[in-house]
């Protein structure tokens, strides 16, 4: 029975109506007043300036907390799966047992050491949502994510809480299901990647399992980067396209 595995990056959620990272209108080309997406999405920031770091993050990715999966996320409900998103929808769509390797847009953890193992609780977007504040009202959006987030000057390990997602200073980790997303990507012998510009460290480490394992390799991408290996199946569509054109094969 072929064991097949799929990878899925931003283009999966797109026609949901979430912007893709590094499209003209994604979260790595919008930064907030004074830092670039790049400088702000760091352990760093998050610490050494904790009020900016939560107000972009709460305006540039929980504005998209309610947004419904697309057909993509219930086909991909049953297969085995590991996203680099962190909109949550392909558990909102079914799929109980898929890794959301770079976390998860509706949780929070202890803010710790990076190899800590903390439960991962509710993330409380909401609570500020319904604060009915301006979201142009920095100072009090600012002042209300602090006290949420159980923080005073700079975050305290073992007290404050973290955003539940990977930044670009911080490394894979068992909270992330590190190991559990190297299984599968050593016993799968078909690997497909949807959606993914291949910028990011999980899809070179997928790439490399599949090539030692000899794995068929395929890309689904309108504009797919093309690696130059020999053997790969390049589908120059949707995500969306893909799903259609596999069913009726």
């Amino acid at each position: 029975m072929k064991r097949q595995l799929f990878i899925t990056g931003a283009g999966v959620s797109k026609s949901s109506g979430i912007p893709t990272f590094r499209g003209a209108d994604g979260f790595w080309t919008i930064g907030s007043k004074n830092f670039t997406p790049q400088e702000m999405a760091t352990r760093k920031m998050y610490y050494e300036n904790p009020s900016e770091f939560l107000l972009w993050y709460y305006k540039r990715f929980a504005s998209y907390r309610h947004i419904l999966p697309n057909e993509v996320h219930f086909w991909l409900a049953d297969k085995k799966l590991i996203t680099q998103n962190i909109d949550g929808l392909d558990g909102k769509a079914g799929n109980t047992q898929y890794i959301s390797i770079h976390g998860r847009l509706d949780k929070v953890t202890v803010f710790q050491n990076q190899d800590a193992l903390n439960p991962l609780k509710a993330a409380p977007w909401d609570i500020v949502a319904n604060s009915k504040i301006d979201l142009n009202d920095d100072t009090r959006l600012k002042s209300l994510l602090l006290e949420l987030f159980k923080i005073k000057d700079h975050p305290e390990h073992g007290h404050s809480l973290k955003p539940f997602v990977l930044l670009f200073d911080e490394y894979y980790t068992e909270l992330y299901r590190i190991s559990e997303a190297e299984q599968e990507m050593q016993s799968a012998d078909s690997v497909v990647f949807m959606g993914t510009s291949f910028s990011v460290n999980i899809t070179s480490i997928a790439l490399r399992y599949a090539l030692s394992n000899n794995a068929r390799i395929e890309i689904v991408d309108p504009d797919p980067v093309d690696l130059n290996i020999s053997g790969i199946k390049y589908h120059k569509m949707t995500a969306s396209e893909y799903i259609s054109e596999f069913d009726h094969v």
